[in-house]
């Protein structure tokens, strides 16, 4: 299935928007010229993922260093404040929970590693390609889980 999102000149860096694809919801999010869709489902209790705050990676060199990655972002799902990787999908809270769904998913070189300090939690939201045709943002819901390891954004 491909769900047109809006007019690419209509979607501005730093916006989202939430579509209804049937009885799915899925968050298309803008970072720069970058674009992510997650499914708008928290894998952790299912709160409406894509409502919650969005932040940039913070990266440490060490104590009292710090630089915020403006090319990469993580969703806070607003009811329990479990981040999510807006590219992979990946959680960063709950080491040792039991597993929610899963998915067919590639890894990513160094994943399950470190990642600014951080440690992959147990839960993937589903993620979705996202891709501008003749000025319109468009989400393809078609292949299923977006698969990490590949560039997401690109034009």
């Amino acid at each position: 299935m491909r769900i047109v999102v809006s007019r690419l000149d209509e979607f501005p860096p730093g916006e989202r928007r939430i579509v209804q694809a049937g009885r799915r919801s899925i968050g298309v999010f803008r970072v720069g010229d970058k674009f992510y869709a997650l499914n708008n489902h928290c894998p952790h209790q299912g709160g409406p993922l894509c409502l919650g705050a969005t932040q940039p990676w913070v990266r440490s060199g060490g104590p009292g260093e710090y630089v915020l990655d403006e090319s990469e972002s993580l969703v806070a799902c607003p009811w329990h404040g479990w981040e999510y990787d807006l590219a992979t999908g990946q959680s960063f809270l709950g080491p040792g929970e039991p597993p929610a769904r899963t998915y067919d998913v590639s890894v990513e070189v160094g994943a399950g590693e470190p990642r600014g300090g951080r440690m992959p939690g147990p839960y993937v939201a589903e993620t979705f390609p996202v891709h501008v045709e003749d000025a319109y943002v468009v989400v393809d819901t078609s292949g299923g889980t977006r698969r990490t390891g590949t560039t997401r954004g690109e034009r």
